[in-house]
């Protein structure tokens, strides 16, 4: 079994008092089942799986009354030998997108508190993912469609599930809290990283580059260690996600997703990243593609990363909204779009040219996981800085290179403090830790390290006596 940072996420949220139902979103084939029926399995006495896609019969359960009552007599009827044990049963709502009324149903069932609710999702954060479905059930509920397809808003709570990030992959792989404890020290003191786990670190990260974090590819690497059978993997993921595109997508959009899907290769190739509607197809333009980028981000597929020419706070409060590179939301979906032989390329390093593009998506893809937006800086003079951020309080700009390049821009920006305020540079490489005044190099391998922890505020209490008492010998004193 494959050990998920998610599962700290569900065992705080079963020991929180009043625990609404738990919605666990995320792109197709990134555990979400598993990690459900696995903690469900391990938490409670009983356990009801409803897959949406494979038991579509289950939406009957849901139509009509919206009591809970209604639907436990109704999937009693439906499921054999059921028990529902207040307290200690839990349903899993499996593919939910696939059926409204079961996401409206959370509404009911935190207000009855009897049972547990787990629903995941592939396409949850699609706006208006349901109007296939809506079409398709209209027969079935008629007039009572508009009142039974609502989103139970404060009813449920909602967390993002990830694929494999780089320290999980490390898990996966055998390598234990002694390891990554070395490397926090060595990344927290800024000395170098011994030289056999340095050489390790940087192997186990191309594997990772080369497998990604998708569940079932890092499983069939770590039983095969074939990367033509972890490429094999891929070929039904993607087609799943070219089916969605064409399945649940708007009708307007349907014909442009996947042109604009495919084309990210291609983006990411050109010296300038920086997304164009034009190099999707010649006569593309906003107005056709806008639509269609849209969807692939809020069905989690890519992540945009905003332009800003400003290397300042608040990040977000100067970013251009259109303005922005494309990445893939995981290194390996990127890598199987590149074609045969990449994984190979990756492991061999010949990569030539497009070796930028991949450690500029594996940053991404770091930063994606860890629940960060993305920025780069860019101005018209040609300065530019791959990513910033907020650490601790500061905009940081972090620079990424597959090799030990150097990096004209950050030093440009480090030279003028008094024009861009930037205290400290990350640089990622091909190196060990160092630092040259204010750039710190690190080795790509320790991008999971990056902490992004909000600021501590400690705020004086503020003492209403004494400002009444104050304000009370003011006015004696003027005679009030």
């Amino acid at each position: 079994m494959l050990k998920r940072k998610i599962q700290d996420t569900l065992n705080q949220w079963k020991s929180t008092a009043g625990h609404k139902p738990l919605v666990i979103m995320g792109i197709r084939q990134c555990g979400k089942t598993f990690i459900a029926q696995h903690f469900a399995a391990a938490n409670y006495k009983n356990v009801i799986y409803i897959n949406f896609v494979k038991q579509p019969e289950m939406v009957n359960a849901f139509l009509g009354s919206k009591d809970v009552d209604s639907i436990l007599l109704n999937l009693s009827a439906q499921i054999t030998g059921v028990t529902f044990t207040p307290g200690n049963t839990c349903f899993i709502f499996d593919e939910i997108q696939e059926c409204l009324e079961a996401r409206t149903s959370l509404k009911f069932f935190n207000e009855d508190g009897r049972f547990d609710v787990i629903a995941t999702g592939s396409l949850l954060g699609v706006q208006g993912y349901g109007n296939y479905l809506r079409k398709q059930h209209r027969k079935m509920i008629g007039e009572k469609e508009a009142e039974i397809t609502s989103i139970p808003v404060g009813s449920e709570y909602i967390i993002e599930m990830y694929p494999l990030d780089f320290e999980e992959f490390l898990w996966a792989n055998g390598i234990n809290t002694e390891v990554i404890d070395a490397l926090s020290k060595c990344f927290n003191e800024e000395t170098p990283v011994p030289a056999g786990i340095h050489d390790a670190m940087k192997r186990l990260l191309n594997l990772y580059v080369a497998v990604g974090g998708l569940p079932e590819a890092v499983n069939t690497f770590l039983k095969t260690k074939n990367m033509n059978e972890v490429s094999k993997t891929y070929q039904p993921i993607l087609a799943e996600y070219c089916d969605d595109m064409v399945k649940y997508a708007p009708d307007k959009d349907k014909p442009y997703i996947r042109e604009c899907f495919n084309s990210i290769p291609k983006q990411l190739a050109k010296e300038n990243k920086k997304f164009q509607y034009s190099k999707v197809k010649t006569t593309g333009r906003s107005g056709m593609y806008a639509g269609s980028l849209q969807w692939l981000e809020d069905a989690g597929v890519i992540c945009r990363c905003y332009n800003t020419d400003i290397t300042g706070l608040p990040i977000e409060g100067n970013a251009k909204d259109n303005v922005f590179k494309v990445y893939m939301a995981d290194i390996g979906l990127l890598t199987q779009m590149l074609g045969e032989g990449t994984r190979a390329d990756i492991l061999q390093g010949n990569l030539g040219g497009f070796k930028g593009a991949i450690y500029e998506n594996l940053m991404a893809d770091t930063l994606h996981k860890k629940g960060q937006k993305l920025y780069y800086f860019q101005k018209d003079s040609g300065l530019e800085l791959d990513f910033i951020v907020r650490m601790n309080g500061e905009c940081v700009p972090i620079e990424v290179k597959a090799k030990s390049a150097k990096a004209k821009s950050a030093k440009t920006v480090l030279n003028h403090p008094e024009k861009y305020n930037v205290r400290q540079i990350i640089k990622f490489g091909d190196y060990n830790i160092g630092r040259e005044g204010k750039l710190l190099t690190l080795p790509n391998y320790m991008q999971f390290l990056l902490n992004f922890d909000p600021e501590e505020i400690i705020l004086e209490p503020i003492d209403p006596d004494s400002i009444n008492s104050m304000a009370r010998e003011f006015l004696t004193q003027i005679g009030h």
